[in-house]
């Protein structure tokens, strides 16, 4: 099918207006419809995909973090916000002021909270108990101090009675 306006080149548009409730179509080539300022909805969008991502980290960065470099893979911020894409698992320290709002943003959430393989329960659980009694007590007290702050009452007194708990422990 030739297009319509020019009659020389093969349509590959196709347009449907209506004006004042009466439709029209058109058949246009490429050249005919962007001189009519038909353009295709995704002809300014990057092809790749990763860009459209690194948007959610906007485009204003600070000088500081054009320079600043993840030490083990060599990222910087402005190429994590460039491409969507994190150099690696360090990143997320180093650019952790940056990133988070970035995160909570996407995904609503910035510490995971789906499952956990068998190694990682196996580590936090070694974690734990390589914990003196000492340590142990100072998180809870510092977890009793937090739940006050929230106004979570009945953990603030879950975490009282576990830290008299502890402390009669410690005693004996």
């Amino acid at each position: 099918m030739k297009c319509e306006r020019c009659g020389a080149s093969n349509a590959n548009t196709h347009v449907k207006t209506i004006i004042n409730g009466e439709l029209r179509e058109y058949d246009l080539c490429a050249e005919c419809a962007h001189k009519l300022g038909y353009t295709n909805v995704f002809s300014d969008m990057e092809s790749d995909f990763s860009h459209l991502l690194g948007s959610f980290f906007g485009n204003v960065l600070p000088a500081r973090t054009q320079t600043a470099r993840c030490e083990f893979c060599g990222s910087t911020y402005a190429e994590i916000a460039d491409t969507g894409h994190v150099g690696c698992a360090h990143c997320y320290e180093m650019f952790a002021d940056r990133l988070n709002p970035s995160i909570l943003r996407i995904h609503g959430n910035a510490a995971h909270c789906g499952k956990h393989s068998k190694a990682a329960r196996e580590a936090q659980a070694s974690k734990s108990a390589e914990l003196t009694k000492e340590e142990q007590l100072a998180a809870c007290k510092k977890q009793l101090d937090e739940a006050i702050a929230k106004q979570e009452f009945e953990k603030a007194a879950e975490l009282r009675d576990k830290i008299k708990e502890m402390e009669g422990a410690n005693h004996e």
